[in-house]
């Protein structure tokens, strides 16, 4: 125990006369976790989950135009903007501003939408009735081309933006059109029911049985049939809600986590390349105890990169306009996941500096490799929507495990067991990888570079 304390002192020692490299261990995943959550956060904004300024033009002045503002103004997500600079807007200027990216989008009501919404939607009407017509007498002229309203898009915003807004607006003209066709249909309804009359009765007809004739009146009922009922499945009473920010910080937590893998694999190949491990085998020790020190050293400094990160996310990013990191009370869980996703980089660094025989070669596939791991993980965007490949593929990553961990514990509400499958899996890669360099380490001529 005592050789292993004194293992422990020397990495702590070397550590500590570098500086600079602690900062960057530290600096780094911090910088990353801030730069990446108000990035997505802008990007969110341009998605609906903040308000975006959008122009309006009404040249119609009819009742399409503010039917449409109203929802738009409405939606909670869009802020209406019918003036720039203090001047009407027009069709010339709203292309210009949309085309520079100004805005991301832009409604314009043509001239005499009311009207021939108005008549279309009488004529849709009256060929609904049918008292006593043959299908063949309603007959009418080939349906007209429907309406435009016209929506300028900025070309870069994405397609399923896009859709968006139209199926918004699709709903809008929807619930216009249906309103002016049920006036259109109670008006005339009672006229088709006198007209039918007349007819059926023919010369026995008399104005005196037009008031035996039924009242008939129509009048929309516009209460919902069905709702939808959102429900977050979750493993404990309370979820928190996805966004920017429960996804970065654990994500980018694991990432400075496993970037330990290039100090801590260029120490120990440091140590082979100048002949110290040699002579710290010809001590009373074994290759264990050498690797224990180095393990229980990076792996504290993994702690502190956690908890720093845990910290940015309570109290940092809140000051610059994000949502506050929120966490489940299961602190057991989350110290486990912490501590196993730290002990699987420290194997990972442990087998690359027993692996590697220059320096530039564990420095560079060191950090290649956690940033495929990373990107096969969901660190940088969602498993979700990846290909069915990549999802496969995925479930080898060892970030994948810890983030799935960090995921249930932060959003889910999962409790200590229900993270107990990845916390597993990422000890088994641990003792995998150490077992290998200790092997490594152990074998005649694999201390020397030759």
């Amino acid at each position: 125990m005592k050789t292993l304390w004194f293992n422990i002192q020397k990495e702590l020692l070397l550590l500590r006369r570098d500086i600079t490299g602690l900062l960057v261990i530290f600096l780094m995943p911090v910088v990353l976790v801030v730069v990446v959550t108000l990035v997505q956060q802008n990007v969110l904004k341009t998605l609906g989950e903040a308000r975006v300024r959008t122009l309006f033009l009404d040249e119609d002045h009819g009742i399409v135009g503010p039917r449409i503002e109203a929802f738009l103004a409405g939606s909670g997500s869009i802020e209406v903007i019918k003036e720039l600079n203090g001047k009407p807007l027009d069709t010339d200027t709203i292309r210009r501003a949309v085309a520079k990216g100004d805005f991301q989008f832009a409604v314009v009501v043509p001239e005499g939408t009311t009207k021939t919404f108005v008549d279309r939607a009488k004529k849709a009407a009256r060929n609904s009735i049918s008292v006593n017509k043959p299908k063949a007498a309603r007959t009418d002229s080939p349906a007209p081309d429907p309406l435009d309203l016209v929506v300028y898009f900025d070309p870069a915003l994405r397609e399923n933006a896009r859709a968006g807004i139209r199926n918004a607006l699709e709903r809008t003209l929807l619930a216009i059109e249906t309103d002016e066709k049920m006036k259109t249909f109670g008006a005339l309804l009672p006229k088709e029911v006198e007209a039918a009359a007349r007819q059926s009765m023919g010369s026995a007809w008399s104005d005196e049985y037009k008031s035996s004739l039924p009242d008939v009146r129509i009048e929309w009922d516009k209460t919902p049939i069905m709702t939808i009922a959102e429900k977050t499945a979750q493993y404990g009473k309370v979820g928190k809600m996805p966004n920017t920010v429960q996804q970065n910080v654990p994500a980018w937590t694991l990432f400075g986590m496993f970037f330990i893998v290039v100090p801590l694999g260029g120490s120990l190949l440091r140590e082979r390349q100048g002949e110290m491990l040699v002579r710290l085998l010809t001590m009373p020790q074994s290759c264990l105890t050498i690797l224990g020190g180095k393990i229980i050293s990076y792996l504290a400094i993994c702690i502190v990169q956690f908890l720093v990160i845990i910290a940015v996310g309570r109290y940092l990013l809140p000051v610059l306009g994000t949502p506050v990191f929120e966490m489940e009370d299961s602190p057991a869980a989350m110290m486990l996941i912490a501590v196993s996703s730290g002990l699987a980089a420290c194997g990972y660094g442990i087998l690359l500096g027993t692996m590697a025989r220059t320096y530039e070669q564990a420095s560079t596939f060191g950090a290649v490799s956690v940033v495929i791991a990373a990107a096969l993980g969901g660190i940088m965007v969602p498993v979700y929507v990846m290909p069915k490949v990549m999802q496969t593929v995925s479930l080898f990553s060892p970030l994948s495990w810890g983030l799935n961990a960090f995921l249930d514990v932060f959003v889910r509400g999962a409790n200590l067991l229900s993270v107990m499958p990845d916390v597993v899996l990422l000890a088994l890669f641990f003792l995998v990888t150490t077992a290998i360099a200790w092997f490594n380490l152990s074998r005649k001529g694999r201390i020397r570079i030759q």
